[in-house]
């Protein structure tokens, strides 16, 4: 699994966001700056997050974005797949294969149970990883 910007720009954002979760909301020129990400692209991003209510926004002169939810019930995982990041090691073993057709070869691929049990295991770990929790991950 190799995630793409896309995918480590909205955990990204979203950890900045959590720094206000108390506050009004932010405007994406704030994320966007405090990240250095680009606001175009962050847009694009928060679309997908706000569909999946993950995010709600505020419009107006003093409007933005908050998190919908609090950071300790935000998971890893679920930011992922709101960008349409792939979670699993190999396309054959992902849970949403395009129009549910399986693997042709599922049956007798001698590796295709091993990339089942690794994509459980790595979305069983960004299931159960938080955006409250990265603030222990944060280089000081």
């Amino acid at each position: 699994m190799r995630l793409t910007t896309k995918g480590r720009y909205a955990v990204r954002a979203l950890f900045c966001l959590s720094k206000y979760t108390d506050e009004k909301p932010t405007p994406l020129s704030v994320v966007a700056k405090d990240q250095d990400i680009s606001l175009n692209f962050l847009e694009q991003l928060f679309v997908h997050l706000r569909k999946n209510g993950i995010v709600s926004s505020v419009r107006g002169p003093r409007g933005g974005y908050r998190l919908a939810k609090k950071p300790k019930d935000i998971t890893i995982g679920e930011v992922l797949r709101a960008v349409g990041e792939a979670t699993y090691p190999v396309f054959c073993t992902e849970d949403d294969i395009p129009n549910n057709k399986q693997c042709p070869r599922a049956d007798e691929c001698v590796t295709h149970l091993l990339w089942i049990k690794l994509g459980k295991t790595i979305n069983d770990f960004l299931d159960s990883t938080t955006l409250e929790e990265l603030y222990q991950f944060k280089p000081e």
